[in-house]
Parts: C-alpha cells; sequence; structure tokens
C-alpha cells in the first residue's frame, strides 16, 4: 500500500479557514469530513521567530449525543460538558487516565452534545524531525494544546482549522477502547485515512469490545 510522506509540500500560507457552517452537521458526517483538513495552532508571542504547527488530520471518531453511551454527553449538561453541548466549531478538551489532554471538535448545533474526537494526525509544518500524533494524547501533546483551549472557537486564531487540499481514501472501523458503552462500542464510528502511515494502531481488543 502507497504511504503518505511524513512531511507534505504544503503550503500553509494558501490552506482556506473554515467557518462555522462547515461544523453544522452530525458528527458522523463530520467525521470523515475531517480527514485531510489541516488544524493549525500559532506559536505565541513568547516564540516570534517559530513557524506555527501544522497537522493533517488522518484519524477521527464520532460521537453522537446523549443516546451514545460512549459519549460524555450520556451524563447531560454538567460543567464538564459545557462545552460539548454548547455551538459547533469549538473545542471541547478533557483530561484522561491524570496525563493525557484529549482534543475534540463540536458540531451539529448547540444542545446535541455531537463532537468529534480526534485521533491522529500527520506532521505537516513546523515540527521536529520524527514528532509523532498517533493517538489522542500525542496528537495533543504535540501540538500544544490542553484545557486552556476547552471552549476555544475552532475559526479563530491561534487555534483553527482549513480545509482538505485532496480527498484521502477512507477505512471504517469501531471505536477505540469504549468497551464500557456495551452496543455501542461496536458501532463502526472510527475513521481513518487508509493512506497514511501515522493513524493509531491499537490491539484488536482494544477496538471496539473485542
Amino acid at each position: 500500500m502507497r504511504r503518505r510522506p511524513d512531511f507534505e509540500n504544503v503550503n500553509t500560507s494558501t490552506l482556506r479557514r473554515l467557518d462555522h457552517a462547515w461544523f453544522a452537521r452530525d458528527a458522523l458526517v463530520l467525521s470523515r469530513a475531517l480527514l485531510g483538513c489541516y488544524l493549525v495552532h500559532e506559536r505565541g508571542p513568547d516564540e516570534p521567530d517559530s513557524p506555527p504547527r501544522v497537522a493533517r488530520i488522518v484519524e477521527t471518531e464520532a460521537y453522537r449525543g446523549p443516546k451514545d453511551l460512549a459519549s460524555h454527553a450520556r451524563a447531560g449538561l454538567t460543567r464538564r460538558t459545557r462545552t460539548l453541548y454548547g455551538e459547533e466549531g469549538h473545542a471541547y478538551v478533557f483530561f484522561i487516565y491524570g496525563m493525557h489532554d484529549c482534543f475534540n471538535v463540536t458540531c451539529g448545533g448547540a444542545g446535541r452534545g455531537h463532537a468529534v474526537l480526534i485521533r491522529a494526525g500527520e506532521p505537516t509544518a513546523g515540527f521536529a524531525a520524527g514528532a509523532r500524533l498517533d493517538g489522542p494524547g500525542r496528537f495533543s501533546r504535540a501540538m500544544g494544546i490542553s484545557r486552556r483551549l476547552d471552549g476555544h472557537d475552532l475559526t479563530a486564531n491561534p487555534l483553527y482549522l482549513c480545509a482538505r487540499t485532496g480527498r484521502p481514501r477512507i477505512d471504517v472501523t469501531p471505536r477505540v477502547g469504549v468497551a464500557y458503552a456495551g452496543e455501542w462500542a461496536d458501532k463502526p464510528w472510527r475513521f481513518i485515512d487508509a493512506a497514511s502511515s501515522h493513524v493509531s494502531r491499537p490491539p484488536r481488543k482494544a477496538v471496539g469490545r473485542g
């Protein structure tokens, strides 16, 4: 199988920033649409000579509101899920296992509790050679995303999403590490760019309920 190079020849200055209307769709639809899109995180004033970090998204998972027992939305509107239940096109960032921040994109409209988890990306610009963005924890860490960005508008600086420049070949699997969700763990709601070598490769037993 042909694999994509670690660093694409992409002119980041020509990328088209996405607007709020683009995110106003079901998480299943957005999960596919986000594959191949670019996430840009501009460096702060303390790093004036550093280029922005740019990653091409290659792995996503859909979480579809309170009926989805794998979603945080199942708990209803709480302090933790306030952003998840908010307007589309915002960052929902949560902390797991006492060590990882996970980055999600809200979608579908306020009150629905839909979001897409970004599980992996390809380093496109602004990273050291060998940077790894496979897995949601590594992705957030490499992109400099933490809970301080929870609720951030993803159409605005310093963290924003841009349209893809090509159409990926998409493979579909169950979601990873959600066995607690019963039959919802078997939903084929994980989407990967089949040509990318940067998608996460979990053990078979960690996919769905095994």
